[in-house]
């Protein structure tokens, strides 16, 4: 008898195990607004320098304040951060205005002296009553902070999957499950109410770590209750949760535009996510595997009781459960780690190919989605048009891996996505739906080989060390997600350099998937040597109803909520 089929005595999908999944998705909905929360608390809105103190009490409008105080830039539109250092009287003569003062010394002051906005700036709020941006000036010689702000998120996200994945195995995965919500609840709560930006990147630090959390116990406490059977379908609905999650972010942002009031709305759910995580069960895998089966033993009982199976589960007993784990306490023998990845030449060659292809989907993707406001168009709209074109992405490129194989679509979406956008930047700017077009086009190719990647790799690294080799490559995606938002500051000193670096690295990478070899119809590798008889050519082929069985990895796509 396999755990499996102690699974299937209990009930492996009966009632607890729909109300399980059910209640491990619903947070997955929040965790996608988090992750591009910064698209509206970090939106830029109008701004130019304010007007000299001295003219505060005066009897101009805000239009003639801002004609005099303001040089206007070759658009027409009043410059961002410098002003005359003086105010310039004599354009409300030339504009038959009924000021007076200074006249006549410049032609309409393109030779007067101009100063930094000593006195701070005036931020136009159409579409935010409020950003950090405008509540902490980050604009001018301080924009850069903004990217800064992500970029620790980000880094918050990466030690999150560093410490929560080696806690998880450790202690369990309920407990740093309610560990994450706290904690994203908590630094979400006092991200909205920090008095400084610094502070505030501390928080939404302790929000990424959170992130990761939330994750990765997620996914193993979803796969380790339910068979092997239904993974597909979970891994996919749970997919798709991610996916309604960043259309859920968009009405949320629409209706909330204080930034504050807005971070505070995707928080506080937590709490009550973290006092729904109470009822969960730990994973009885994990607790035989830890040598604490009589937990096992109880939490199997009360799960075959909420099924209806109570005499099934009064059946269960020590014996029973540690006979069904034998294969997976002798699999885990031997000591593998990230080392392993590289000792081997197929090995190394793979590894080196898949690192590429993840930092690149994860560095194009965020890179796309999380400067949504440089598109011309509402930023509620394209956020929806960004989080719908996931959905039929998903659907293509499943269809695709399942006919043409998992190296084409993998080569052939990272591909496509970069000559989008690479071919997005020869389109003029004034062109905004065009733009828009091929930009939603470009970012669900990307959100398609996030789909692939996460299967292929789960199909091309070997059994015994595939726990180390998705940590490696999602190591490598997080990088991605951190350098994406400061490639942008390089558009300061060459606009068309961001785009060309966003469209490149998909490219490369998509040329170097292939190298890698195909799996579609191949068994899962269980050693290193099958990984390298596979790659001279001498694996085994699988047969037809393997093949069906092996779709089962797409479970991983879980992970991409973390």
């Amino acid at each position: 008898m396999a755990f499996g089929d102690l699974l299937e005595l209990v009930g492996a999908t009966g009632r607890f195990q729909i109300l399980h999944v059910t209640l491990l998705c619903i947070p997955v909905l929040m965790m996608a607004s988090h992750n591009l929360l910064q698209n509206f608390v970090a939106s830029v809105p109008h701004h130019y320098c304010s007007a000299h103190k001295n003219l505060s009490q005066s009897q101009l409008s805000p239009e003639e304040t801002l004609l005099i105080t303001v040089p206007v830039d070759q658009a027409g539109m009043p410059q961002r951060c410098q002003r005359y250092v003086t105010p310039q009287w004599h354009l409300l003569v030339k504009n038959g205005s009924a000021g007076s003062g200074e006249q006549g010394v410049t032609m309409d002051g393109l030779d007067a002296d101009l100063q930094e906005c000593t006195d701070g700036w005036s931020f136009n709020m159409t579409e935010r009553s409020s950003t950090i941006i405008s509540d902490w000036d980050l604009v001018c010689d301080l924009r850069s902070l903004k990217q800064m702000g992500q970029t620790v998120y980000m880094g918050g996200v990466l030690v999150g999957a560093l410490v929560f994945g080696g806690l998880s195995d450790r202690y369990g995965r309920r407990i740093l499950l309610l560990i994450s919500n706290l904690l994203m609840a908590v630094s979400g709560t006092c991200a909205a109410f920090s008095n400084s930006f610094y502070l505030y990147c501390l928080f939404r630090f302790g929000c990424g770590m959170a992130l990761s959390g939330l994750g990765l116990n997620t996914f193993s406490l979803i796969v380790e209750w339910i068979p092997t059977r239904v993974r597909t379908v979970v891994g996919t609905i749970t997919g798709y949760c991610y996916t309604l999650g960043q259309l859920l972010l968009a009405v949320i942002a629409y209706f909330i535009r204080d930034w504050r009031w807005l971070t505070l709305a995707v928080s506080l759910p937590f709490y009550v996510f973290f006092l729904i995580a109470w009822w969960f069960h730990e994973s009885s895998r994990w607790l035989v595997l830890s040598n604490k089966s009589e937990q096992a033993i109880t939490n199997l009982k009360s799960v075959a009781n909420f099924n209806g199976r109570r005499e099934e589960g009064e059946k269960i007993d020590m014996k029973m459960v540690q006979e069904s784990m034998k294969k997976e306490m002798s699999g885990s023998k031997g000591s593998y780690s990230v080392l392993d990845l590289f000792r081997t030449p197929t090995m190394r060659s793979m590894t080196v190919c898949l690192s590429a292809v993840w930092l690149s989907t994860s560095f194009a993707y965020y890179g796309l989605a999380m400067d949504l406001q440089k598109f011309g168009v509402d930023i509620y709209l394209i956020q929806v048009i960004f989080g719908a074109v996931d959905i039929p992405a998903k659907v293509l490129i499943t269809v695709s891996m399942s006919f043409i194989g998992r190296r084409p679509s993998q080569c052939g979406a990272l591909i496509v996505a970069g000559v989008t956008i690479l071919i997005n930047q020869l389109v003029p700017y004034d062109k905004q739906t065009v733009r828009t077009c091929l930009a939603v086009w470009g970012k669900g190719c990307l959100a398609a080989s996030f789909n692939c990647c996460y299967l292929y790799s789960g199909e091309l690294y070997p059994t015994i060390i595939r726990q180390n080799g998705m940590g490696w490559v999602s190591m490598m995606a997080r990088i991605g997600a951190m350098v994406a938002p400061m490639v942008l500051l390089t558009g300061d000193h060459i606009p068309w350099l961001p785009g060309l670096i966003y469209g490149g690295a998909p490219i490369l990478s998509g040329v170097a998937a292939i190298f890698l070899p195909e799996t579609l119809g191949s068994p899962l590798p269980d050693t290193i040597q099958d990984v390298e008889d596979r790659g001279s050519g001498r694996g085994p082929k699988m047969a037809p109803k393997e093949a069906i069985s092996l779709q089962d990895t797409q479970a991983n796509l879980l992970k991409q909520a973390a």
